[in-house]
């Protein structure tokens, strides 16, 4: 998949999924900001990726509006347009919902779901504006089966969920594509955080009896910023290794 002379932008892209997905967008050509608050990672993120400056980092807090407009007018003053969004950005922390806080509830609910309300919103009229633009939101399969320990995140991902097929069906007319991949079990830092015993009954659970690689999530993300999708909206692909096969 060629995405030469396209330019992305993916939040969460210090770490995990969304370096990853960075990474696979700069192999497909792509000249790509790296979103995070995260700027010692960030940055080395970007060096890692791509060395002559196709990978830039930018600070970026997806709850701040100042931050957000900060990443804006970085986009604007050096390409002046985005045609690639990737909303990776996320958290999350297990723990029954019965002990979760009202302060818990607010950070996921803000990271989660707000903050892709919050960069969709300003990067929409540049990725309308472009032909073909494409918006890539990151659920999770949690938002399609929920997920125990991990009730208010399970509502934040099915959120993503229904605001990616709304979103789709508003932008259609611009020929603008909205799509969301939803992880299972991935191999990431967020992953490392839960319980041992938590891990192994999941690994379980995957029919193929392994987590996902963060690059195996990006190549999902890569094809729905690609020119192959670009009759492809409003829809939600799985990367699960068949941990749901059905709803």
């Amino acid at each position: 998949m060629k995405l030469d002379g396209k330019v992305a932008l993916v939040t969460g892209a210090a770490s995990g999924i969304g370096r990853a997905t960075a990474a696979a967008l700069v192999q497909a050509g792509a000249s790509v900001y790296l979103g995070d608050i995260d700027e010692a990672n960030g940055n080395a993120a970007a060096r890692e990726i791509d060395a002559t400056g196709t990978a830039a980092f930018v600070r970026l807090d997806v709850t701040s509006d100042a931050s957000i407009d900060s990443a804006v007018q970085c986009v604007q003053a050096r390409h002046a347009r985005l045609d690639i969004l990737v909303n990776a950005a996320g958290w999350s922390k297990v723990e029954r919902f019965a002990d979760t806080s009202p302060e818990l509830w607010r950070r996921l609910i803000e990271l989660n779901y707000v903050g892709t309300l919050n960069m969709t919103r300003a990067f929409l009229a540049q990725l309308t504006a472009q032909p073909n633009g494409k918006i890539v939101n990151v659920a999770s399969d949690a938002g399609r089966v929920g997920s125990g320990g991990e009730a208010v995140y399970s509502g934040t991902k099915g959120a993503v969920i229904a605001f990616t097929k709304a979103l789709a069906r508003e932008t259609a007319r611009y020929a603008t594509n909205v799509n969301c991949v939803c992880p299972g079990p991935t191999d990431t830092p967020l992953l490392a955080s839960i319980p041992d015993k938590q891990r192994e009954a999941l690994m379980r659970a995957i029919p193929f009896r392994r987590f996902g690689k963060p690059s195996e999530v990006a190549d999902a993300i890569v094809f729905f910023a690609s020119s192959r999708a670009d009759y492809i909206t409003g829809q939600v692909l799985s990367v699960s290794g068949g941990l749901t096969m059905a709803d």
